[in-house]
């Protein structure tokens, strides 16, 4: 049986200079392939219509271009969309697309931030969350995290032509269908959060290898301090991400500043409590000189009374670290509540009080069940927990 090919965007530039050198072709193909991959965005070797016959067809043979299926695509009255892509072996992962406006960010309404997947499924269990309730399948490939980005572009390249967005959600919308019209300079992706399904750091060496592709010039092209990798406390793993030369931001969530809290909602930490956690991420902003944004889930009645702010302070006091409180987005089948608005704004007020430099969220996609893992766990239970076919 011949082993699967191995995706052309799973490499970096030096990767391909290297083949096309070991193939006696000039330096500059490599640069026209990596033209083609992330500023067009083609979806088939066929498309380059600049490189020889000879070379598209060494490629064909050497390499894969898999893409990923539009399985689902829903739409947010704040604008919010979120995407679920079945990969090549069928598995389903979630991306957000997210338009900043002032009420969210204070910033333009030009930043678009897409929310990213790293495994299918998570292995982590916090029990807030439906990204591990299925369970944890695998980890993606360094293709498959960068091809959430390319396939958005290509989403948003296609709609200009398109007065209603095609959508099928039994079939799916194959890439090409949808992104046929490519605009080839205009990046819509500018901000990278990876806090989809799965933890990140858990998928270290994919996650790293990809961010460099989305985050190179000949690649995505996003700024490092435009992409924040969140973590739910893999303490090692923080440790190693401090020694990266890159200046990626690094986000926690936290969702509790005390063992007692954490390890009622997340069980990661009863191997890396909040002491060693703390330590992490003073090692992390002492190497790299970087504000940390600490996530916090308003659990009602879990941890958002005055003694969990005051925690939450400290902690945050400790790092000179920003607070994003975020309502929770409830997840159908789970016990958790989100706070009423007066208990949101008093624990914004307290943390403010306390001198937190904090942020209270504005919901975004509350009408499309945003929060990571639903559109993905209900479509496998609407299937019976089958994958489905792919197309």
């Amino acid at each position: 049986m011949q082993p699967p090919q191995r995706d052309i965007r799973s490499l970096l530039r030096a990767e391909i200079r290297q083949q096309l050198a070991v193939w006696r072709e000039p330096a500059y193909r490599a640069d026209q392939v990596l033209d083609w991959l992330y500023r067009r965005r083609v979806t088939s070797w066929e498309g380059m219509t600049n490189l020889p016959k000879s070379l598209r067809r060494k490629l064909y043979e050497s390499y894969a271009l898999n893409g990923v299926l539009l399985k689902a695509l829903q739409g947010a009255d704040d604008t919010t969309r979120k995407f679920l892509w079945q990969l090549p072996d069928g598995a389903l992962i979630e991306s957000v697309l997210i338009s900043a406006n002032p009420a969210l960010y204070g910033e333009p309404s030009d930043r678009h931030t897409l929310c990213v997947s790293t495994q299918v499924g998570c292995a982590y269990g916090c029990k807030f969350c439906a990204s591990g309730l299925d369970g944890w399948k695998r980890n993606l490939g360094v293709e498959e995290i960068v091809n959430q980005v390319l396939a958005v572009e290509r989403w948003r390249g296609g709609q200009a032509d398109q007065p209603a967005h095609p959508q099928d959600e039994a079939g799916g919308v194959s890439e090409t269908r949808v992104g046929r019209t490519v605009i080839a300079d205009v990046r819509l992706v500018n901000n990278l959060v990876i806090m989809g399904m799965g933890e990140p750091l858990a998928n270290y060496d994919h996650l790293l290898k990809a961010l460099r592709i989305l985050n190179a010039p000949w690649g995505g092209g996003i700024g490092a301090r435009k992409i924040t990798v969140s973590t739910s406390g893999l303490v090692p793993q923080i440790r190693r991400l401090a020694e990266e030369s890159e200046q990626f931001q690094l986000a926690i969530s936290l969702h509790g500043a005390t063992d007692a809290v954490r390890d009622r909602i997340m069980p990661v930490n009863r191997k890396h409590p909040v002491r060693e956690l703390l330590a992490a991420c003073e090692y992390y902003q002492e190497r790299k000189g970087r504000m940390i944004t600490l996530e916090y889930i308003l659990l009602a009645g879990v941890n958002d009374a005055s003694e969990h702010m005051q925690a939450l302070a400290e902690f945050a006091t400790r790092l000179s670290a920003k607070v994003n409180l975020i309502p929770y987005n409830r997840v159908a089948g789970l016990p958790w509540e989100c706070p009423a608005e007066p208990i949101q704004e008093a624990c914004r007020t307290q943390l403010q009080n306390r001198g937190v430099k904090v942020t209270l969220r504005r919901e975004k996609g509350g009408d499309i069940g945003a929060a990571c893992g639903q559109l993905r766990l209900r479509t496998l239970r609407d299937l019976g927990g089958r994958p489905p076919e792919s197309v």
